[in-house]
């Protein structure tokens, strides 16, 4: 059962709600509230944000469009398609236009899904065989992808609810500490059973190519004997989801990042919203920053995993989550 759908259970009958789960995969619920509205969920994906503004933010390109109207920094960068897109609307942003843009860029550049999650082949690339390999990874599955300027800073994500602040908490990526005896590889198979013990359970792929790339530019493979407590990072995105891990700041957030994810909450149309930013510092006074990314369905599985105190401000957002959806139906009489 996911770490959502056990939350959703546990809190509904708090404000008189009956739920219903998929028995198979547990992933798929029905809430039923005490005024007799109905609801259904799955995974972390709930009735919470409007279907338009859900797509919106959903798709990075058109996302990026419409926070850069509103006045914010966001990545540059651009959007490229595959050859089919390319020739069935008459754009000439195709694959070889986006090496082009990367090179005019400068390397190393972030090349990325346009609508996938979870980090899914975000990556960074340094030269022309790197950007064609991931590139044609990316059009195997997906339709576009963005190329965007690689920046220098701490990567954080902000969780609102409505007007409110839940979590903020700083991403690392994947990484694994050395002992002085154990292989990469040793280390990765620890991690990732320690992953399995917790409420993550996430499997590392160890067959990702990217960490393979990562390992190489740092004249290593998953044999290299790692000294001890010397720290090797495997991946360059900090997605949680990739086995990235947390650091909360959610109690030390300074004042101007409050308010400009409360902003960002409110021109995007969104009531749940991650905002996910590179800064130099979030507890510190807003002197520059960019957004990476806006999320209308933030998964909070990674972060509970810290502890028992994260674990309750995820509780305390689906509660208040189930409380908005039973009033906005109410309101819909």
């Amino acid at each position: 059962m996911s770490l959502v759908t056990s939350i959703i259970q546990k809190i509904a009958p708090q404000i008189g709600a009956v739920v219903v789960i998929d028995p198979e995969y547990e992933l798929v619920g029905h809430i039923t509230f005490k005024n007799g509205k109905k609801s259904l969920f799955s995974t972390n994906k709930l009735n919470i944000n409007g279907f338009g503004s859900a797509e919106i933010a959903k798709d990075k390109g058109y996302s990026k469009f419409f926070l850069k109207h509103f006045g914010y920094k966001v990545t540059e960068g651009q959007t490229f398609f595959n050859h089919k897109v390319c020739a069935r609307i008459g754009n000439g942003k195709n694959i070889d236009a986006g090496f082009e843009y990367a090179k005019n860029l400068g390397f190393p550049v972030i090349i990325k899904p346009i609508n996938l999650s979870q980090g899914k082949l975000v990556t960074k690339i340094h030269n022309k065989t790197e950007y064609y390999q991931v590139a044609k990874k990316i059009f195997r599955i997906n339709a576009g992808l963005i190329i965007e300027r690689f920046y220098v800073g701490r990567d954080y994500r902000i969780v609102v609810i409505d007007d409110e602040i839940i979590a903020a908490y700083q991403r690392l990526p994947l990484s694994v500490i050395g002992d002085g005896k154990s292989s990469v590889a040793e280390l990765v198979q620890n991690k990732q059973e320690s992953f399995i013990r917790s409420v993550r359970k996430k499997l590392i792929d160890v067959d990702d190519f990217r960490i393979k790339r990562k390992l190489q530019k740092q004249n290593l493979n998953f044999n290299s004997i790692i000294p001890n407590g010397k720290i090797i990072y495997l991946l360059d995105n900090a997605n949680l989801s990739s086995g990235g891990e947390a650091v909360d700041v959610t109690d030390s957030i300074h004042p101007d990042f409050q308010k400009l994810a409360l902003n960002v909450t409110k021109d995007m149309g969104l009531r749940l919203m991650g905002l996910d930013i590179i800064t130099q510092d979030i507890t510190r006074p807003m002197v520059d920053y960019v957004i990476i990314e806006v999320n209308g369905s933030p998964g909070l599985t990674h972060y509970a995993s810290i502890g028992d105190v994260q674990t309750k401000r995820v509780e305390y957002l689906y509660l208040k989550v189930l409380k908005a959806l039973e009033i906005g139906y109410n309101n819909e009489n």
